[in-house]
């Protein structure tokens, strides 16, 4: 239903307010990683450092091979709620192998990590989501010190470049289906008001 002239000259066009789109580069399709070669090639990375989970290491050494090996290493303790001392692990290895870019691939946990050392470094971060988490797209960041999560939001906690392929997802267990399309309804109401 249009408005008039006259319910135009009414709007009170007096408040102020900044409307920020996500700035990610999202890429969706089957077999997607397989062009990951050049999506690093394309964003001038030369030193990546993968993060997984312990439970996901196989699936970070798919992307070294596909990227040839060219990586600096790979992190594998990503854990739930982002322990900050997990975080300064993290940290203290991506400066030891001179990393200039962190791909994260994973669920939520792996995401966070990406998020939180993205946040402290300045690194690109790419994502490579296996589950329907969601938290790759929201500017949040929650992490955990003694206990504590504390959250904090950000426009810069967002990854630059997130990579869904739809084989990564489709070859989720059921159980896992379920369990992580239940947290992507929870990470899709948090997005409407973060």
């Amino acid at each position: 239903m249009a408005i008039t002239r006259r319910e135009a000259a009414r709007i009170d066009l007096s408040k102020n307010f900044i409307y920020n789109a996500s700035p990610a580069r999202v890429i969706f399709s089957k077999d997607t990683i397989q062009e990951f070669p050049s999506e690093i090639s394309q964003q001038s990375l030369k030193a990546p450092l993968l993060l997984s989970t312990a439970q996901q290491v196989s699936q970070a050494e798919v992307f070294k091979k596909i990227l040839n090996g060219n990586i600096v290493g790979i992190f594998t303790e990503a854990t739930m709620h982002t322990p900050t001392n997990i975080t300064e692990k993290a940290l203290e290895y991506a400066k030891s192998v001179s990393a200039d870019s962190i791909i994260s691939i994973g669920g939520g946990s792996t995401i966070a990590l990406g998020k939180a050392i993205n946040i402290r470094t300045g690194l690109p971060h790419i994502c490579i989501p296996t589950t329907y988490a969601g938290s790759e797209m929201t500017p949040i960041l929650g992490e955990t010190y003694d206990g504590v999560k504390k959250t904090r939001s950000e426009p810069k906690i967002l990854p630059r470049t997130i990579i869904y392929d739809v084989n990564f997802i489709m070859s989720l267990l059921a159980s896992m289906l379920a369990t992580s399309g239940v947290n992507a309804i929870s990470y899709a109401v948090e997005a409407l008001y973060a």
